[in-house]
C-alpha cells in the first residue's frame, strides 16, 4: 500500500508560524543575505578582481550565461506551475545569493515567502517550492553516479582515501539518498507526476548545460587545452563537489588536473580568478537588486 500524498500546503505549524511572521520574514532574510554580502564586499580584493577580469566580450558572455543558468531554470520551473512573471527573476537571483553566501536553503526560504505575498494560487505555494527542491537535489544524485560511471577510470587511481572505502561509502551516501527520496516519494512529493517529470527534467538540463559552460569558459580563458578536456575536467569538478565525505576535494581536482592538462597550465589561478568574479557578481547583483527594490517602491509610493 503506497502512502497518501500529502497535500501541497505546509504543515499548520509551519504555515501558521510563517503567517504569524510573514511580515518580518522576507525583510530579515534579506538583511542577513545584505549582511553576507556586505561581508564579502570587505574580503574582496577588488584591485585584484579588476587586474584578472576577462576582456573577451565572448568570455563574459559565457559566464553570463553559466552564472544565470540556475536562476533561469528556476523561473522555468516556476513559470509552467504558478505562471510567474519575467519579473520573479529578481527574487530567484536573490534564493541564489542567498544560497551562496549565507547557507544552503535559506534562499528557498526567502523565494516562499516572496510567492506567498505576490503570487495568486488556491493553495499554499509551499509544496512546490519542496519539491522543486528535492527534485533539484535527486537530479544532482543522478547525474552525479551517471558522471561516476564515465569518468570511473579517471577517478578510481586517485583512491580518495584508504583503499577508497572513502569514495565507497560517499557513493553509497548518493545512492541511498536517492533510493529514500524514491521510496517515499508518494509521502514526499505533492506536485502531479507528469510536473514533476518535468521539474527533474529541467534540473538534468540544467546541470549538463552549467558542466559544458563551464568548460567552454576555461577554454576561452586558456585555449592552449583542448575543450575536451576541460568539458572532462568540468565534469569531474562537479561530481568531486557532489560526493560527500571526500577529503581534500581541491588537492584531488587538482591531481586529476596535472594528468589531463599538465601542472605548467595555470588552472589554479583560473579557477581561482572565476571564483572571485563569482563572489563580485553576487556582491554588485543584490546590491543591485536592492536598489531596483527601493526605486520600485519610490514609484508605487
Amino acid at each position: 500500500m503506497t502512502n497518501p500524498a500529502i497535500p501541497e500546503t505546509a504543515p499548520p505549524v509551519v504555515e501558521g508560524g510563517l503567517r504569524k511572521w510573514s511580515a518580518y520574514l522576507g525583510p530579515a532574510i534579506s538583511v542577513a543575505i545584505l549582511g553576507a554580502v556586505l561581508m564579502q564586499l570587505r574580503q574582496l580584493n577588488w584591485p585584484m578582481v579588476w587586474s584578472i577580469i576577462p576582456r573577451s566580450p565572448l568570455i563574459w558572455l559565457v559566464l553570463a550565461a553559466s552564472y544565470f543558468s540556475g536562476p533561469v531554470a528556476d523561473w522555468v520551473i516556476f513559470r509552467k506551475l504558478w505562471g510567474i512573471p519575467l519579473s520573479g527573476l529578481a527574487p530567484l537571483l536573490k534564493k541564489l545569493v542567498g544560497n551562496e553566501l549565507l547557507m544552503g536553503y535559506v534562499g528557498e526560504v526567502y523565494f516562499y515567502d516572496w510567492a506567498r505575498r505576490h503570487v495568486k494560487m488556491d493553495s499554499s505555494p509551499f509544496g512546490a517550492v519542496k519539491d522543486v527542491a528535492i527534485l533539484s537535489a535527486l537530479a544532482g544524485n543522478f547525474t552525479t553516479i551517471i558522471m561516476l560511471a564515465i569518468t570511473w577510470p579517471l577517478i578510481s587511481p586517485l583512491g580518495f582515501g584508504a583503499d577508497g572505502k572513502v569514495l565507497i561509502v560517499s557513493i553509497a551516501v548518493v545512492l541511498l539518498t536517492s533510493a529514500g527520496i524514491m521510496l517515499f516519494r508518494n509521502g514526499l512529493l505533492s506536485l502531479p507526476r507528469r510536473d514533476l517529470w518535468f521539474v527533474f527534467n529541467v534540473h538534468c538540463l540544467r546541470i549538463i548545460v552549467g558542466t559544458a559552460l563551464s568548460a567552454l569558459a576555461w577554454h576561452l580563458i586558456l585555449p592552449e587545452v583542448g575543450i575536451g578536456s576541460w568539458l572532462l575536467l568540468s565534469t569531474i569538478r562537479l561530481l568531486l563537489a557532489r560526493l560527500p565525505l571526500i577529503p581534500n576535494k581541491d588537492l584531488a581536482f587538482a591531481g586529476i588536473t596535472a594528468l589531463l592538462v599538465g601542472r605548467e597550465v595555470q588552472t589554479g589561478v583560473m579557477i581561482a580568478m572565476i571564483s572571485m568574479l563569482i563572489v563580485a557578481t553576487h556582491v554588485v547583483l543584490f546590491i543591485g537588486l536592492l536598489l531596483l527594490d527601493l526605486v520600485q517602491k519610490e514609484k508605487n509610493a
